[in-house]
């Protein structure tokens, strides 16, 4: 079977895409996402953030959000919001945000080439967020909410791409609330769908960027229908998932900054003393950027601090302890303040670049937090790297924009 392959997508009638885009599902908190959705009958939150409709004390896991999902879904469907293309097509989508730009391909992705690992993966997942995904595809009976993968860019797709996004309109054009334009092209003509699925056949591999617990939940959703059902093939559509396939040299990744609830006992000065064993540090005159690998931002008492790690600081092999959140990790965040696992431990949160450094500087103004580290962005290389080498990037490591929008097209199983 191949990588990938194209499938008749349900998306909004015509006229109601800008009534269906939302949000992914994992960037709103129920709160943010009943806000978001209000006044909107058909925002695809009503199917992502079914507890929305629900009371706010509901469980997001209650079966009942499930059903009601589903039944927010059906509704979609028999009002003819959503509607199923009537052949297999790959969509081009692109998205701008400011003056970045950058095209990728809707289609379905195998799930045994994910089992494999030639869909290849960076990050751990958490059985409780898989099994979330598992229930809400298993209940719709489809998956609606795309994995992100990227793959080392291709000039037959791009030149591809470029011929159809300027030979013809989209069919999707519309601009959401966070300022980003959503577009969209089927690709129906046989030629094309065959150009495609032969050329991303012949690529040693695809890389998640974002979406691991959907992936994962995916795989555990196939090997359940696989074994129930006797006259399996592998071309049932439950052996593909969703995605939407970004070439790396148009990806962004911005920086995932840190914050830090205290010294772990240490007065300002000594801390500062503490951080010259592995850093060249320099007081900054404003708020400071990082510029380069291996240079953060530090934010303290009101001072923005330049912190160079030390070349002999810089492990020489390992792809995983090279990337600048180890560094910081391995040579401050955990020896001086003593946070050992930022995954679980309270006293470290994660602030996405989108917010910049001044979200930082609140943070720690507030006295809700006593420090702020901004770094450098991790380069799709590094990304590709860790996950050739089958390992596993630290937590909170990339942030992705723009996002992708739920609703604009689903995989029906």
């Amino acid at each position: 079977m191949p990588l990938i392959r194209p499938f008749p997508g349900l998306r909004p009638a015509p006229d109601r895409a800008a009534d269906v885009a939302a949000p992914p599902y994992d960037v709103l908190d129920s709160n943010e996402a009943r806000a978001r959705a209000a006044g909107k009958p058909w925002s695809f939150l009503h199917i992502s953030k079914p507890e929305i409709d629900l009371p706010p004390e509901t469980d997001p896991h209650d079966p009942q959000v499930y059903a009601k999902g589903k039944e927010n879904f059906d509704r979609m469907l028999q009002e003819g919001v959503l509607r199923q293309d009537p052949a297999p097509c790959y969509y081009l989508y692109r998205l701008i945000m400011g003056e970045h730009r950058q095209i990728g391909l809707v289609a379905a992705a195998n799930v045994g080439d994910y089992d494999s690992n030639r869909i290849r993966k960076h990050e751990f997942t958490r059985p409780d967020k898989e099994d979330d995904r598992v229930r809400q595809v298993d209940t719709l009976n489809a998956q609606t909410g795309p994995v992100f993968l990227t793959y080392r860019h291709d000039a037959a797709i791009d030149a591809l791409a470029q011929e159809i996004t300027t030979a013809t309109a989209p069919e999707v054009d519309i601009t959401a609330d966070t300022g980003v334009r959503h577009s969209l092209w089927p690709v129906c003509d046989a030629a094309h769908l065959d150009l495609i699925t032969s050329t991303f056949d012949a690529m040693p591999c695809l890389y998640i960027a974002d979406g691991h617990h959907r992936s994962a939940a995916a795989s555990r959703v196939a090997a359940a229908r696989k074994a129930v059902n006797a006259n399996h093939t592998g071309a049932e559509a439950y052996n593909y998932f969703l995605s939407v396939i970004f070439p790396d040299d148009q990806m962004q990744i911005l920086d995932y900054n840190r914050v830090v609830k205290d010294l772990n006992g240490l007065a300002p000065e000594a801390f500062l003393a503490a951080i010259g064993e592995a850093f060249v540090v320099k007081p900054q005159a404003g708020a400071y950027k990082p510029a380069q690998a291996g240079e953060f931002g530090m934010y303290l008492k009101g001072q923005w601090y330049q912190l160079t790690i030390k070349t002999e600081r810089i492990p020489q092999d390992d792809p995983v302890e090279r990337l600048d959140v180890s560094l910081l990790q391995d040579n401050l965040i955990q020896p001086l303040l003593g946070i050992g696992d930022p995954r679980r431990d309270k006293r470290v949160d994660f602030v996405g670049g989108i917010r910049g450094l001044q979200e930082l500087e609140r943070r720690v103004d507030s006295g809700e937090m006593a420090v702020a580290f901004a770094l450098f962005p991790t380069s799709m290389a590094q990304l590709m790297a860790v996950a050739d080498a089958g390992e596993v990037m630290p937590p909170k490591s990339t942030w992705f924009e723009p996002k992708l929008a739920d609703g604009l097209v689903s995989h029906l199983l």
